[in-house]
């Protein structure tokens, strides 16, 4: 790790390192200060906001309401913030997150256009030496990684995608000026859940729409609606209570959450249930019923239920036919929420190009070849997903004990300790990440949850005299255990999806998010805690030549 004079009179010396400036990285800069320690974050954009700052494509929305969707931890926030709808809109999100960066005072320790190329650890001073694309470099003694699930987009894989004369965008990666897409030709590849809200748009902007579908998604009506100002007070009033009890929750929401198994109820109540639960938000669908999840009738039950709604809606009954996912469990694919998605298939404007029958061959200057034709268009908007879970952090040279590389560590899949710490690479730690519930939880409350845990962690050590923390082969090994587990209970690894890497040529398939909900996640960090750290070995000597350098610098 030799670096010249030059470099190692710009390597600014701090005790953590924060990668990312979504909600996690937001959250965990304001910890690591509140605790005295020097701390700096570093975000890719251009601002605060994660994934919210780079998806601004027409429709894009928050599924999880926003009541949920926010911070719990300061309940100012929570009483001077007003969200104006049930499920707020990016533009709203990103609005929240940087008030809350402002007060916070959040601004003056984030670098942002900043992309960490390299983190690489020095056995001998046993810190971090962070370098960034743009020239920085940091020597830390913590670093923390949140990076999020979804923040590598997968790109356009398709035949001739650079030769396209017309305007193609990135859901992921939506410019921020305005995009003028009225009276337009327009292909829409990807019908997950970006792609379900660019189309519930776009189709009333386009001269026509051309809907490219790879998979069919089951999607469920969103129901959104202003907020009520009664209402808003009422949860005001009530957040902390609130709070206690969702975080403790499977998703981290209010959402309905029963202990009945769907059998257990009498058909016409059951039918009478899923009537409401749709005319209410679909995500009520997920939890009326114990075992949709876990018993594969049961499931088959709500997922006939919502393919007789999309024939319902769905007037030409070959689209319909073609709309309906057949070929993996309801909610084993994460369930998109929508307004009035199924309906646009109605509009004389709208064509849909199933690409399981009739995939798309290659793109040309002017548009899309499929079976054997040209399809023109002015525009491309590929909502192709992501590199999900393990993308962003194997995007960065992670170099741990002795120079062992992430990547090679996790070749066959994504290998730590509680998604928090991984054997190998000591006092670095992820944020809602692969290996805990990430995106099957409440983003925000995880982000806290797993934060709050690590401050907690690095108190135990100060009061133990610590200075260095690494998780066990052992530990790693039964958490690995405990989540494969916990995934054969389940339906959702029955899916090809990003939840299972399969959307990625080469990605091993695993199922590696913690399936047991939020609530039972954070028993088992909390268990681990009262434990003494059980599973942790910590360390409290510097090493000869860290201790050398340290009274090299207090004598300067």
């Amino acid at each position: 790790m030799a670096s010249t004079q030059a470099d190692e009179r710009r390597v600014q010396k701090i005790d953590v390192l924060v990668v990312g400036a979504g909600f996690g990285g937001m959250y965990a800069l304001h910890k690591m200060r509140e605790r005295g320690l020097k701390t700096q974050a570093i975000e890719a954009g251009g601002g605060v906001g994660g994934t919210w700052y780079w998806n601004r494509y027409p429709g894009a929305r928050c599924d999880v309401m926003t009541i949920d969707y926010s911070y719990s931890f300061s309940n100012e926030i929570q009483q001077e913030w007003t969200w104006t709808e049930r499920f707020c809109s990016q533009s709203e999100i990103l609005e929240y997150a940087n008030y809350v960066a402002r007060k916070l005072d959040l601004f003056r320790d984030i670098k942002f256009d900043t992309r960490a190329s390299s983190v690489e650890y020095d056995d001998a001073k046993r810190r971090w030496r962070i370098e960034t694309e743009q020239g920085d470099v940091y020597d830390a003694k913590y670093c923390i990684l949140s990076t999020g699930p979804l923040s590598v987009p997968k790109g356009v894989d398709i035949p001739g995608a650079d030769d396209f004369q017309g305007e193609l965008y990135l859901s992921a990666r939506w410019p921020h000026e305005k995009v003028e897409l009225d009276g337009k030709r327009i292909g829409v590849i990807g019908t997950g859940s970006s792609g379900v809200q660019i189309v519930s748009v776009v189709a009333h902007q386009a001269s026509h729409l051309h809907v490219f579908q790879r998979t069919p998604s089951f999607s469920l009506p969103m129901r959104n609606a202003k907020m009520d100002p009664e209402y808003v007070a009422q949860i005001k009033k009530h957040y902390p209570a609130m709070r206690e009890v969702t975080r403790m929750t499977f998703s981290g929401g209010t959402r309905p959450a029963s202990s009945r198994p769907l059998f257990s109820v009498p058909v016409d109540e059951r039918n009478a249930m899923l009537e409401e639960a749709w005319k209410t938000a679909g995500h009520n669908l997920l939890g009326i019923f114990s075992d949709l999840l876990l018993y594969k009738e049961a499931n088959d039950v709500v997922a006939d239920f919502v393919r007789g709604k999309i024939g319902e809606i769905v007037k030409d009954p070959d689209v319909a036919e073609k709309l309906k996912p057949k070929s993996e469990p309801i909610f084993a694919r994460r369930p998109c929420l929508d307004t009035n998605y199924y309906e646009v298939f109605n509009k004389d404007n709208v064509t849909l190009v199933d690409c399981l029958s009739t995939p798309i061959e290659r793109i040309t200057p002017r548009g899309v070849i499929v079976a054997g034709e040209e399809i023109e268009l002015d525009v491309i908007i590929a909502a192709t997903g992501f590199d999900a879970l393990t993308g962003a952090l194997l995007s960065i040279d992670i170099k741990g004990k002795q120079g062992a590389s992430l990547k090679e560590k996790w070749a066959e899949g994504a290998r730590s300790y509680l998604g928090m710490a991984i054997q190998g690479f000591p006092n670095l730690f992820t944020t809602a990440a692969v290996n805990g519930p990430s995106a099957l939880a409440n983003f925000i409350l995880l982000n806290e949850q797993n934060v709050n845990w690590i401050n907690d962690l690095l108190d135990y050590m100060d009061a133990n005299g610590f200075d260095t923390v690494e998780a066990t082969e052992e530990a790693e090994n039964k958490w690995l255990d405990r989540i494969a587990l916990l995934a054969s209970r389940s339906l959702m690894p029955k899916a090809n999806t990003w939840y299972t890497g399969t959307n990625i040529p080469g990605k091993p398939r695993t199922f590696p998010m913690y399936a047991g909900g939020l609530g039972r996640y954070t028993e088992d960090c909390q268990l681990v805690a009262q434990n003494g750290y059980e599973g942790f070995d910590f360390y409290s000597e510097a090493s000869p030549e860290a201790e050398a350098e340290l009274a090299e610098e207090e004598a300067s």
